[in-house]
């Protein structure tokens, strides 16, 4: 689960963590996961070969929101380097949550540590 501690909202309910190199390459490409997915990189991510946009999430280390986008397929998408996790949604997320750069995220899973 991910709350916006700061709005008090919701961000996901039901998410998967990509520990190996498989489930971070593969994403959510082809529709693979609906619910989002919590990646620990610190570089950027692609979005090709996906059929659909997704909302992305990106946060530094005490988990406030740098970036806060939807990005549509065949694209890649860099960020600074002292971000440490970002988060893929499914489209509408952010809205939905209310989520904005400089809220508070909690993720409750094994990667928060």
């Amino acid at each position: 689960m991910i709350r916006n501690l700061t709005k008090k909202t919701t961000v996901s309910e039901k998410e998967k963590t990509a520990f190996n190199f498989i489930d971070k390459i593969f994403g959510m490409i082809l529709g693979r996961n609906q619910e989002g997915l919590i990646i620990k990189t610190r570089f950027g991510i692609h979005t090709f070969f996906m059929k659909r946009k997704i909302d992305l999430i990106v946060l530094d280390k005490k988990g406030i929101v740098k970036i806060a986008k939807t990005i549509h397929p065949n694209k890649i998408f860099i960020w600074n380097p002292l971000f440490s996790k970002v988060v893929e949604l499914p489209p509408g997320t952010i809205i939905k949550s209310k989520t904005q750069v400089g809220d508070k995220l909690e993720i409750y899973d094994k990667i928060s540590g």
